[in-house]
């Protein structure tokens, strides 16, 4: 008959020399312990951890063991749910066997598994994002390359653009128009015009005389009368 309280106690000695800084027991009875199990691939910001709390029931190994994810770092839930899984496919394949190296052991490799794929995973974001830099790059330097669709496109759009500013404009000119008074529609609305100009000459101080003397001899000037500006020949002859 098997002592199943025997092979518990001792693969509990075991679990405790092998895993000193990750185990720890929990409860005696029914006898019940966690052991915490780290991924042993990748850089710090990549490592990924669980913590699993085993529960022996009384015919184990005979019967599964009872076990839960008590807690978990840089997992995502459906890591989580894969390792729970994998923990029950172990389980069912080590039955009549001390089985918990062998669990933890599998979880261990999925763990380094999981820490690959995040590997795999930032490697190709950091490639794909040197990509589109790169296609950036070029765009900037080198442009859109021309085809007959977009030509046709850009020309369309051009087009309309100039349209616009030449609507704009012509609006402008005419309401421009609209608003320039002319000569008369100035002296009309603004009766200050109406002052002459010697009366802007004498605000200013400058006063116009005109000398009469200058004009007292001319009846004694002998003009010719070519030098007359009325003479008209056709007029004499005619008398």
């Amino acid at each position: 008959m098997t002592d199943y309280a025997e092979e518990q106690r001792n693969e509990l000695e075991a679990l405790e020399s092998i895993y000193a800084d990750s185990f720890t027991v929990l409860t005696t009875s029914p006898a019940s312990f966690s052991i915490t199990v780290k991924s042993e691939a990748g850089d710090d910001e990549e490592n990924v951890q669980v913590s699993l709390k085993f529960v022996y029931v009384e015919s184990y190994p005979d019967e599964a063991p009872l076990y839960e994810i008590v807690s978990q770092e840089n997992l995502e839930d459906s890591d989580a749910s894969s390792i729970l899984t994998l923990l029950e496919e172990q389980a069912q394949e080590n039955l009549g066997m001390v089985m918990i190296f062998t669990l933890v052991s599998a979880v261990q490799e999925k763990l380094n598994e999981i820490v690959d794929q995040i590997k795999t995973r930032i490697e190709e974001e950091k490639v794909q994002k040197e990509k589109e830099a790169e296609e950036a790059e070029k765009t900037r330097f080198h442009g859109t390359p021309v085809t007959i669709e977009n030509f046709l496109s850009w020309k369309a759009k051009f087009e309309a653009d100039l349209a616009e500013i030449r609507r704009k404009r012509q609006k402008e000119e005419e309401q421009s128009g609209k608003n320039k008074l002319t000569g008369k529609q100035l002296f009309e609305t603004d009766h200050n015009l109406d002052t002459s100009d010697i009366d802007f000459l004498e605000e200013a101080g400058n006063s116009v005389e005109v000398d009469e003397s200058l004009f007292q001899d001319l009846d004694d000037l002998e003009l010719d009368d070519e030098d007359d500006p009325d003479y008209n020949p056709i007029d004499l002859e005619s008398d």
